[in-house]
């Protein structure tokens, strides 16, 4: 196929802030993992399937199946749509409290 580009599970952008390795990160509507550290705006290398441990709202409960939402501003899982970015599914449940989620991130949204 002479049009195909890539595979697209990975791809490589602007960081829109600093990163550590594993962060989330969001830009646009692109969701991603980060594969390194970068500064802000440096380029980066985002994963955009896959599954993946990140920080979520201690207070939320997850159960399997459960849609999960990029909260942004302190960078972090959420439950709650409004304002905030579909990621992709919890293959975990989370109790309250608990600070972490394991998320199957959907690169497709």
């Amino acid at each position: 196929m002479k049009n195909f580009v890539q595979a697209g599970v990975s791809l490589t952008l602007a960081a829109p802030y600093s990163l550590t390795s594993g962060q989330g990160a969001l830009v646009g509507s692109i969701f991603g993992v980060a594969n390194g550290a970068a500064a802000s705006g440096a380029e980066v290398v985002l994963t955009l399937a896959g599954v993946f441990d990140l920080p979520k709202v201690s207070t939320d409960v997850l159960t399997v199946g459960a849609t999960v939402y990029w909260d942004d501003s302190p960078g972090i899982v959420t439950t709650t749509a409004a304002g905030n970015i579909k990621i992709g599914v919890a293959v975990l449940a989370a109790a309250n409290p608990s600070g972490v989620a394991r998320v199957r991130v959907n690169g497709a949204f």
